[in-house]
């Protein structure tokens, strides 16, 4: 946690900033320890302040141990104002991608003496520490037991809610907090969805099934997708499922530390559009995870800045999805390391077909 501090002050210095508000859970949980549901930290050059109201004095004394925690009651705002006017500051930073503008306009009635500066700390958990790495590879491993246990359940006939509520169940009795998302089951023509929910379609012979999942573990996410095949699979799906595979695994090569996340997305991009299927590839190939499923850095046309260093973790997803065919995708979570990066996930990435 000292470390983390000692990034974030070198952070305001940078942007000239006396103070820094804290209010997003990740952000508030990265920097304090504190996992409760409300709560703002306020830290200067020179102190830790943690406030937060009377259903969660014990638990951040216990979590924020490098904090000094503090009680408010009906208004956060004037507590701010008492605290900020003591320490004589200025420059107030706060997080401009989470507050609403009805929280700035309170925000700015309750801090008037002050100059509010809106920035974006996300990047700063780009990069994980041990004690992160530990987490994900948990949360990764739970999915992956996970997934294995959903190729012994899955039958044709069931819905496709009934395979996502026994995946969830299991990944809880493995230690899941909870899913790290709405689970994604498409089966059919629904594998045309990227980010088609789990419905009471019924699974059918001849179906591929796309699973897009993950697991929270001590607030880490982890996130993999597989497609199996109920039944022996046609040539197409044969095809195209090892067209995404291919694509998937030259994503996974291109993953090291000193690329761009646009560099890497072409590169896997270009397997799928040298197949003749690029307008049925319509997303990213893959973004950062921990605290929050999706995080920075992207792999993604978008990202022709953020380069890629050691230790952070990104999934790599490419699919092809055709409208009332279905779809396939792919995903693993890597970690990268010196050499080009780590595969968390350890499913079979190999065309399954259940009978």
């Amino acid at each position: 946690m000292e470390k983390r501090l000692i990034k974030l002050r070198k952070f305001m210095n940078e942007h000239n900033l006396h103070c820094m508000l804290i209010s997003k859970p990740e952000n508030r949980r990265y920097f304090s320890g504190f996992s409760g549901s409300a709560g703002m930290l306020l830290i200067s050059n020179h102190s830790n302040k943690l406030l937060t109201d009377f259903r969660y004095i014990e638990q951040a004394t216990a979590q924020a141990t490098q904090y000094e925690i503090l009680r408010y009651s009906n208004s956060i705002g004037k507590m701010l104002a008492d605290i900020i006017k003591e320490l004589g500051v200025v420059q107030v930073g706060f997080e401009g991608d989470f507050l609403t503008f009805d929280g700035y306009q309170e925000l700015s009635n309750d801090l008037q003496s002050v100059n509010l500066v809106p920035v974006q700390l996300d990047a700063l958990r780009m990069m994980k520490d041990e004690t992160e790495i530990v987490s994900i590879k948990r949360a990764v491993e739970i999915a992956d037991n996970a997934f294995s246990q959903i190729l012994s359940f899955i039958r044709p006939g069931m819905s496709e809610q009934e395979v996502a509520l026994e995946l969830e169940y299991y990944m809880r009795k493995l230690g899941a907090e909870k899913p790290a998302f709405d689970t994604i089951m498409a089966s059919g023509k629904r594998g045309a969805l990227p980010h088609g929910r789990a419905s009471e379609k019924l699974i059918e012979i001849g179906d591929f099934v796309t699973m897009d999942f993950g697991a929270v573990y001590k607030g880490y996410h982890s996130d993999i997708t597989r497609t199996i095949c109920m039944g022996k699979a046609t040539e197409k799906q044969q095809d195209i499922y090892k067209i995404v595979l291919a694509a998937q695994l030259a994503g996974v090569q291109a993953v090291a530390p000193g690329k761009v996340g646009k560099e890497v997305d072409a590169i896997s991009r270009n397997v799928i559009v040298d197949a003749g299927f690029g307008e049925f590839f319509g997303h990213g190939l893959g973004h950062g995870l921990g605290l929050n499923i999706h995080e920075e850095p992207r792999l993604s046309p978008a990202n022709i800045h953020t380069v890629l260093k050691k230790n952070m973790v990104v999934t790599v997803e490419p699919g092809i999805y055709l409208p009332d065919w279905g779809g396939v995708r792919i995903e693993d979570t890597v970690l990268v390391n010196d050499e080009g990066c780590l595969i968390l996930t350890a499913s079979s990435k190999q065309l399954i077909e259940l009978y």
